[in-house]
Order: structure tokens, then sequence, then C-alpha cells
């Protein structure tokens, strides 16, 4: 890759970001473990899921519009 190669700085502040949404990384692998037993392939851990990728992209939006120009 050369250094004129454009980066996305999206999964740095993704990552950047997961430690701000711990409460719902926690709920979520509370989840998980729960059904980890499950047999029947009903239950899930969408929401939660779902919860944690939310709250990581509302702290990405702000950092990244401010990145693109």
């Amino acid at each position: 890759m050369s250094d004129d190669d454009p980066v996305d700085p999206k999964a740095y502040l993704e990552e950047r970001c997961k430690s701000k949404c711990v409460k719902p990384w926690i709920g979520y692998m509370k989840c998980v473990e729960r059904i980890k037993d499950d047999e029947s392939g009903l239950k899930h851990c969408t929401g939660q899921y779902f919860d944690y990728w939310s709250c990581v992209d509302k702290c990405v939006v702000p950092q990244l519009f401010k990145e693109l120009k």
C-alpha cells in the first residue's frame, strides 16, 4: 500500500468508541451466556447486539464527520 492510498478512519474510531459502550457489551455477553445451551435455536441476542453497535455508531458519527472533508 502506498502512502497516497486513502485510509478509512471508521475502523479506528470504532475501536476507540468500544470502550465507551461497556454497558451494552456486558448486556450482550450476559445474553450470550444465558442462551449458550439453547438447542432449539429459537433464542437469540440480536437486540443486545444491535444495542451495542448503536452505542458505538452514536459515538463514531460525530467524530467521523469531522474527519471527512
